[in-house]
């Protein structure tokens, strides 16, 4: 059975104050925890300060972003190794603001994916479909696209590092959520993808989250699904009751 691994995307949002004080509830209300990995990931200023809180913890430290190139003249980039400074063990890749705020393009993800692993840290790597593309029906087009392309190069010894994040971006912070029948279809169907890229192994071990307006309200009809492993949460991981209400969902067995 995958372990299940919740994921907090703190995004652009909390200053020094309100970071410290959710990162020492969640650090109290995950002391327990044996069963399920938990991740936050602050913005860049934040990432030495919650690490000294996170540090020894239940809690995992990780980055919402990261550049390919291991230094030099890259202005307002940040690389794995000074991540890997701070206490980063794990790195989000591809999030659909990335790629649709800022236009980052599939061979741009895949250089990062391929770095973070290269520098020791782990990608989540995010992929899902705009509204209007799941309206015209290539919803299973564009997850496909983006799998392939993000993993292009990535040994099948390297996914065993990897974690994917289905993100509809249509259900991020509207409201919205793909229903958990939908979100475990396309789950079931990005491990069809990782069986003929890799093989059986790699598809069934494969940890795949879901993102897109998680709230403690749906966390467990989406928890009870087969191909959903977990949750990557953006505002709802910014209050430590809803946060560690996701972190403490019923797991299916």
């Amino acid at each position: 059975m995958r372990r299940a691994f919740i994921a907090g995307n703190w995004k652009m949002n909390l200053e020094k104050g309100s970071a410290v004080e959710l990162a020492k509830a969640l650090v109290d209300g995950t002391r327990n925890i044996t069963d399920r990995d938990v991740l936050i990931c602050p913005s860049f200023p934040l990432l030495p300060i919650v690490n000294d809180i996170v540090s020894g913890s239940n809690v995992w430290l990780g980055a919402q972003n990261m550049y390919y190139e291991k230094k030099g003249a890259f202005t307002g980039e940040v690389s794995a190794d000074m991540l890997k400074s701070v206490g980063c063990e794990w790195v989000i890749l591809g999030h659909s603001e990335r790629r649709h705020v800022f236009h980052e393009d599939d061979s741009l993800i895949n250089k990062k994916v391929k770095s973070a692993i290269e520098q020791g840290l782990k990608p989540i790597l995010c992929v899902g479909e705009l509204l209007e593309e799941r309206e015209s029906g290539k919803t299973e087009e564009v997850v496909k696209r983006q799998v392939v392309e993000g993993l292009k190069e990535v040994s099948p010894e390297d996914t065993a590092k990897i974690i994917i994040a289905y993100e509809p971006v249509w259900a991020i912070g509207t409201g919205k959520t793909a229903t958990p029948e939908d979100a475990d279809s396309i789950h079931s169907f990005i491990r069809d993808i990782l069986r003929d890229l890799y093989n059986s192994k790699v598809s069934e071990n494969m940890r795949i989250l879901y993102g897109g307006s998680v709230k403690p309200e749906n966390i467990d009809s989406l928890m009870a699904k087969d191909n959903i492993d977990g949750a990557l949460v953006g505002g709802a991981s910014l209050k430590a009751d809803s946060f560690l209400r996701i972190i403490n969902a019923n797991i299916q067995s």
